[in-house]
């Protein structure tokens, strides 16, 4: 990244630029990836906590308050490598996110043209920009195509103790809505299953301590899936396809009221 970078702002005209003509040719470029499934229901995501490290600017931090959200670069389709002023790679199971954005409200009609900016910890329950000062990978935003898909490469999270493995994430209407970290329409969590995240930890060293912070939680007494309906629990846990020992694939559906 240039030692010039004049931040997010400068990338605006860009940004929209791409943004429309995502919504022009969206429908022909989206992929189906292998194994793709949504739910026939469509519901409404529940309202979760953001956790100790959004790092959105929102004003909520424990530790740290950093923006990226403002950083040039943040809307990026690969999340594993640090972006704008850091540099850094992380490691683990690779795993491509295909997130579709419906409205509930209007029989389950794509959203296209919003931001969705994710979060998620390393291989080790670590999270970038606190537990890892000098790094900020595996953060970053995509913007919805006219499918109301988003899509990622990131890598499979880790557990950690008094977790159930998890991805936060955050809906923006536009991209210029999402720079104060205060304006979004929805803040979730999505989880995994406990098979496919048992078959993660097992295959590939970095996940050292997946396994036994895995079998110290349930998705039933998670603090924040614990008590959602059972529809809300199937929409938000990923489906998982691929191969452990090559790269996955995960879908989700993600339900706003909009």
């Amino acid at each position: 990244m240039s030692t010039k970078d004049h931040g997010f702002q400068a990338d605006l005209p860009r940004l929209f630029g791409r943004r429309q003509a995502l919504t022009m040719i969206g429908a022909t470029v989206a992929v189906a990836l292998p194994g793709m499934s949504y739910a026939a229901q469509c519901v409404a995501d529940a309202t979760e906590t953001e956790g100790p490290y959004p790092a959105d600017g929102s004003g909520r931090i424990l530790r740290s308050n950093p923006n990226v959200l403002t950083e040039s670069g943040v809307i990026r389709d690969d999340l594993r490598q640090s972006f704008g002023p850091l540099s850094g790679a992380t490691d683990g199971v690779p795993l491509t996110l295909e997130l579709e954005l419906v409205n509930v409200d209007n029989a389950c009609a794509p959203l296209a043209g919003y931001a969705i900016y994710i979060w998620h910890c390393d291989a080790l329950g670590k999270y970038s920009l606190y537990d890892i000062e000098d790094q900020n990978y595996l953060r970053g935003v995509a913007l919805t195509d006219a499918s109301g898909k988003a899509r990622f490469t990131t890598i499979y999270p880790g557990c950690y103790p008094s977790r159930w493995p998890h991805i936060h994430f955050e809906v923006f209407s536009s991209p210029d809505a999402m720079t104060s970290g205060r304006d979004s329409l929805l803040i979730s969590q999505l989880a995994f299953t406990e098979a496919d995240s048992a078959m993660v930890y097992d295959a590939h060293a970095a996940y050292s301590n997946g396994l036994a912070n895995l079998a110290r939680n349930s998705l039933s007494r998670d603090m924040v899936f614990g008590d959602d309906t059972e529809a809300q629990t199937r929409q938000r846990t990923l489906a998982i396809s691929g191969n452990v020992s090559d790269s996955l694939s995960g879908t989700a559906r993600i339900g706003l009221r909009a």
